[in-house]
């Protein structure tokens, strides 16, 4: 055949490689000094897996990148002076009115700067956003097992993050100046204050003088700028290149081990997908920014500090500590001349430092507890962990209650009930409910256990009633395709314990290496942590059930071509997946 006619060919020349462009040979330039071209192409090809859960922490990367990109804006018209101005702008109502140049400056963002409200709308929201998808990705790395070995200082890292971030939104939203920031600042200068013996000079040294001085705008903006800012874009770095060195943990399923990731690579799939999700977030902060409005501090007037906003309330991410001093007893300690105001120090300087380290150190407890120390790539779903899940639904209780606590008086007034009694209920609620919290939760997640146990031994209710040649109703049950059933049986088999003290020496003699002062208390809590747990079905119980299923689908094989077997009722609807259908 002559290939001429179709196809060209340079098998009667040489070949000689084309000259490369200008960005080829300035790749090749850099490329040849910086050796990038191995390690980008390594890790432009690694792969991430997908499931929606993961966007959690996506959401917390992207409001972040929102605020810096709003925060930059705002700071070319903020002016951080506390010093004295006649407003005369475009707002009438505050006309002539002295206040501070601070505030000043945030109405004329605000009025006359073109699109300054809806940046600024859009900074508070994104600063919301980021805090509460913080939080949320949090518990969901809790909640399914994230944490353990070897992510530990991962979590460490996120925590720390999550306290940045709240600091960063307090130091944000006082610095307008207007009288709400006011009044929080005044408060966080009487928190100080509570700190026995060093209070009053640490409040001189912050406000640099007697309070309010003219110093804590300045300083607070500082701060809200540049040193919060870096710590949390050398903590994000930080925990990106973790996430990267460790690899992404998965869901279990067909195919994906420990030792592998199953899903998309970086290049091009997740990078386009990442791209979008960021103009998504992009696009819900500004529309809302654009319709929903927060923080109107034109409506709250400049600080004084013999005034107050009656019903005032923090951003919701400080709500859980005013309410803990809201409904904290007034008790001081009078000594050697020294005032210990307990009603304001317990629950402001020591229940958030406590709450903070308890929440650092869990992975750690829990790895003490049950000694495992083995890498975890795999996760698992919350109701094959109950003692784990019901731990973290208190804390989120007692958080929750907390929270409530913080607007006693908004619902004594919306529910024209005595704030007394709101109060002295909302001091036992936090001690009971989490308690309660913790057996609920526990106990439905054991129930869960139990339900899948008995859906993989006796399969799939697929809403079909059978009637026997005796008269008697049955519903038809069909076994669950293979790709989920390893999914309900992709999880270790919890550890047999029995709370007895682990002897001194084993039976040989040697004496055991874990063998402590804790290893009592540690026993009975392994017994804590896994006891009433529903263990998966064996091998054994697994087979003996799927052979009972197979003797139910001959006895019912005489009734499939049965005009009446309830399939020309439901339209084949109720059967969800198609493996199913071929049964």
């Amino acid at each position: 055949m002559d290939t001429t006619k179709v196809a060209d060919t340079n098998g009667t020349e040489p070949a000689v490689a084309e000259k490369p462009g200008r960005v080829g040979a300035l790749a090749t330039w850099a490329d040849e000094r910086l050796g990038l071209a191995t390690a980008m192409k390594k890790n432009l090809r690694k792969v991430f897996p997908d499931h929606w859960s993961f966007m959690l922490g996506e959401i917390a990367l992207w409001s972040f990148v929102v605020l810096l990109l709003t925060g930059v804006f705002l700071t070319l018209w903020f002016t951080p002076s506390m010093g004295e101005t006649t407003y005369d702008g475009t707002y009438e109502q505050l006309r002539g009115i002295q206040m501070s140049e601070a505030y000043a400056s945030t109405l004329r963002i605000s009025f006359d700067v073109r699109g300054g409200l809806l940046m600024r709308q859009m900074h508070h929201w994104a600063a919301m956003l980021f805090v509460a998808s913080m939080m949320v990705h949090l518990l969901r790395v809790w909640f399914t097992g994230a944490f353990r070995k070897p992510r530990e200082l991962n979590w460490v890292i996120g925590c720390l993050l999550l306290l940045l971030g709240t600091l960063e939104g307090f130091t944000g939203y006082s610095l307008p100046d207007d009288l709400l920031s006011g009044t929080g600042i005044r408060a966080a200068d009487g928190f100080i204050k509570a700190t026995p013996v060093v209070g009053t000079y640490m409040s001189f040294f912050l406000f640099g003088g007697e309070f309010p001085g003219e110093s804590i705008i300045p300083r607070l903006y500082t701060v809200h700028v540049l040193l919060i800012p870096g710590l949390l874009l050398a903590l994000i770095g930080a925990h990106m290149l973790l996430l990267v060195y460790h690899k992404h943990t998965q869901w279990p399923g067909p195919g994906r081990t420990e030792k592998n990731v199953v899903g998309f690579p970086m290049l091009p799939v997740y990078a386009a997908k990442a791209g979008g999700f960021f103009f998504i977030v992009f696009g819900v902060t500004a529309l809302m920014g654009a319709l929903l409005s927060i923080n109107p501090v034109w409506k709250y007037g400049p600080y004084d500090p013999s005034k107050v906003t009656a019903g005032s309330q923090p951003d919701w991410y400080m709500g859980w500590p005013d309410g803990a001093l809201r409904i904290m007893p007034g008790i001081e300690t009078h000594i050697w001349g020294v005032t210990i105001s307990w009603n304001v120090m317990l629950p402001i300087l020591v229940l958030p430092m406590l709450a903070f380290t308890v929440l650092l150190l869990l992975p750690f407890i829990d790895a003490w507890i049950t000694g495992d120390k083995r890498d975890h790539h795999l996760l698992y779903r919350p109701r094959n962990h109950p003692t784990r899940t019901a731990l973290m639904v208190a804390l989120m209780t007692m958080y929750g209650l907390f929270w409530a606590a913080g607007g006693n008086d908004i619902i004594a007034i919306k529910l024209h009930a005595s704030i007394n009694q709101i109060t002295y209920f909302m001091r036992a609620a936090v001690i009971v409910g989490p308690v309660i919290a913790f057996i609920i939760a526990r106990r439905w997640c054991i129930s869960l256990q139990r339900k899948d146990n008995e859906t993989l031994l006796h399969g799939y209710e697929t809403g079909i009633i059978m009637r026997s040649a005796e008269g008697g109703y049955t519903e038809r049950h069909l076994p669950l395709p293979d790709s989920r059933s390893y999914v309900l049986t992709a999880r270790d088999r919890d550890p047999v314990v029995d709370g007895e003290v682990t002897p001194e020496v084993d039976a040989n003699g040697v004496a055991a290496p874990h063998r402590g002062r804790l290893s009592g208390l540690r026993n009975r809590l392994r017994t804590v942590w896994w006891s009433d747990n529903v263990q998966k079905p064996t091998r054994e119980e697994l087979e003996a059930g799927h052979h009972h299923a197979d003797e139910e689908h001959e006895l019912q094989a005489s009734l499939d071509g049965h005009a009446a077997d309830g399939h020309q009722f439901d339209g084949h609807h109720l059967v969800e997946d198609e493996h199913l259908r071929s049964h």
